[in-house]
């Protein structure tokens, strides 16, 4: 009984304590729902991990940060890291700006921690182990196909010193990686409620590998644990990024659900989660549609930022009573109508140009709708079997009018099999202008042994990457560097917002030789060795035998009659023996012999007469 009443005592005391006094650490779980004006349904999950004693020991105790991924960042003195795995595009122009931005395929960038030797090796390490263990093909990340941009990827935590080491940064991407289930689920498991509890119970592979658009991330950094940012914290976020096309999902209906667009319902909150909030941007509700959720949120809040002010609706579920399953629903009213849209203040395209297997060119255009000056850095990964020329880069604006003159430059020429090419440039875009950079490039021919199993697809280049800042926060969701969480963004007015844009990746065909060539001269190698194999061999290997004229040849339709015949001769003679038992007859007589064995051969039979005339004689 005493013991029982220490029990519960010691877990009152553990209770009123809190996970976050004990541990040093807390984990929060959003959902951002958002209809766009092209009339897809935007749907962003993020799950914060905030651990204060992150980056004190390296087998420190974990209780929420997943155990796995903390070993590999103290192993490789990983400081910050930031891995996506997307499948689609993000289409700018018409749905605006992600929270957070990720090119097709798979990116990789970290940086390492001041004091760290041999970084080439720790990013192989460290591409390796990101591979097993989100089931990726990460390990073909390599020195070969890495980059160590010079103004690009600035890192995003908290350091002391305002300059960083850029010797300690590596970027690389694959734009041909598949995003499947195999990845879905080794990142859930990551997650404190795996995919049993909270909002990571809706993330059904089925429906989400069906969307438009669907984008896997996991960053990590250090983060300001107060305002002065006098401790930091290890942050890890885990994000979904989904874009539903309403009309795919159900014919002439604009209305949505979790059901709908997520296949099944919540059934409430991590019982982990320091906060479990879900956020329905409600800004476009009476302009260009009408509709009503179900059930109430808990309540609305108005976020003015940037001079441009939103309404969300916020469900806690946390707060909510869930009985069975909790689902949001939204319900359209009146006749559908096309609303216009609007694009984004910055937005780029970027394609090939030129005929032939020869030469080429490509064309990156960059859209500035803004009525001021707006400075970015365009950063060009190219692989080493593209080689580009430098001279011919133009930068030019007005249809190919004006000529622009970038800021700063900085080319590192790549080297066939060892290095890529990377391009930087620091440009200043003209208001209300469109500005073409356009560089030149020829195919190589490589080595039979380097072509893919399908070399007749192609090859693909990775997305270019536009760092900027944006003077106000129109089509602008993204968190602000000294936040966390979502919740963090509301109200979060700055003099700048800085955004990053990947364009799309491109898909070149090389020089392919005829791969079926082999194929018809192993065939016909084999036919001339098999043609004159056969005569040599029979030549070589048979005897010649002398055959008595007398004696006939017999066939294979021939031996097969006889050896039927004898077949049913020796069982009709074991029948007869079996009848009479007791005497047996005497062959007295040529005649009588053939009588008593008909199954004798007619070469047998005439030995036989031969034989008998002559001792008769």
């Amino acid at each position: 009984m005493i013991v029982g009443v220490l029990i519960c005592l010691f877990l009152s005391c553990v209770s009123g304590l809190g996970q976050s006094d004990l541990y040093g650490d807390e984990f929060h779980e959003e959902l951002l729902l958002k209809q766009l004006p092209s009339g897809h349904v935007y749907s962003y999950f993020q799950f914060t991990t905030l651990w204060e004693n992150g980056g004190d020991e390296p087998n420190h105790h974990c209780h929420l940060f997943p155990q796995s991924l903390s070993e590999v960042l103290h192993l490789y003195n990983v400081d910050e890291m930031h891995l996506s795995l997307t499948g689609g595009l993000w289409r700018h122009e018409n749905w605006g700006y992600p929270v957070i931005s990720a090119p097709p395929g798979a990116e990789l960038w970290a940086w390492f921690k001041e004091g760290t030797e041999d970084v080439d090796k720790k990013w192989t390490l460290l591409s390796n182990a990101l591979s097993g263990l989100f089931c990726a093909s990460l390990n073909f990340i390599n020195p070969q196909q890495s980059l160590n941009p010079k103004y690009s990827f600035a890192p995003l935590g908290a350091y002391a010193s305002g300059s960083q080491n850029r010797s300690l940064l590596r970027y690389s991407t694959l734009p041909r990686e598949i995003v499947c289930t195999e990845n879905l689920t080794p990142f859930k498991k990551l997650l404190p409620c795996d995919s049993k509890k909270g909002l990571s119970s809706l993330l059904n592979a089925g429906n989400i590998h069906n969307a438009n658009y669907h984008s896997l991330g996991i960053h990590v950094r250090p983060q300001c644990k107060d305002v002065n940012c006098q401790q930091t914290v290890l942050e890890l976020r885990q994000t979904v990024s989904l874009v539903y096309d309403l009309i795919i999902l159900g014919p002439e209906s604009r209305d949505w659900s979790f059901r709908k667009l997520f296949g099944v319902g919540l059934a409430g909150s991590c019982p982990l989660a320091a906060s479990s909030r879900i956020y329905v941007d409600t800004s476009s509700n009476g302009t260009s549609s009408i509709y009503t959720l179900t059930p109430e949120p808990t309540e609305f809040i108005s976020s003015n930022r940037g001079g441009y002010n939103t309404l969300f609706a916020v469900y806690d579920i946390k707060k909510t009573n869930i009985i069975n399953m909790f689902s949001i629903s939204s319900t359209h009213k009146g006749p559908r109508v096309q609303s216009l849209n609007s694009p984004p203040v910055l937005h780029a395209t970027r394609y090939i140009v030129g005929y032939g297997q020869e030469h080429g060119g490509i064309v990156t255009k960059i859209h500035n709708n803004h009525w001021k000056d707006l400075d970015i850095i365009l950063f060009e990964n190219i692989p080493w079997f593209l080689p580009i020329y430098y001279h011919t880069l133009r930068v030019t604006t007005n249809e190919g009018k004006q000529v622009l003159k970038p800021y700063k430059k900085h080319y590192i020429p790549g080297r066939d099999r060892s290095r890529p090419y990377a391009l930087e440039l620091l440009v200043s875009l003209p208001p209300r202008s469109v500005v073409e950079i356009y560089v030149e490039f020829d195919y190589s021919f490589l080595k039979w042994q380097e072509y893919p199993p399908d070399a007749n697809h192609g090859f693909y280049i990775g997305a270019a990457v536009i760092t900027s800042v944006l003077p106000h926060t129109k089509n602008y969701t993204g968190i602000p560097i000294d936040g966390s969480t979502f919740s963090s963004s509301i109200n979060a007015s700055r003099d700048t917002y800085p955004v990053t844009l990947h364009t799309e990746i491109l898909l070149v065909t090389l020089p392919t030789p005829d791969f079926s060539m082999p194929y018809n001269v192993i065939c016909l190698a084999c036919t001339v060795v098999a043609l004159a194999f056969g005569p040599l061999h029979n030549h070589t290997t048979k005897r010649l035998q002398m055959l008595d004229p007398s004696e006939e040849t017999k066939g294979l339709l021939t031996s097969l009659r006889m050896r039927l015949k004898s077949f049913i001769c020796k069982s009709s003679e074991e029948k007869e023996e079996i009848s009479v038992p007791t005497k047996t007859v005497k062959v007295k007589s040529k005649e009588s012999a053939s009588e008593h064995k008909p199954c004798e051969s007619k070469s047998t039979i005439r030995k036989k007469v031969k034989a008998s005339s002559k001792s008769s004689t």
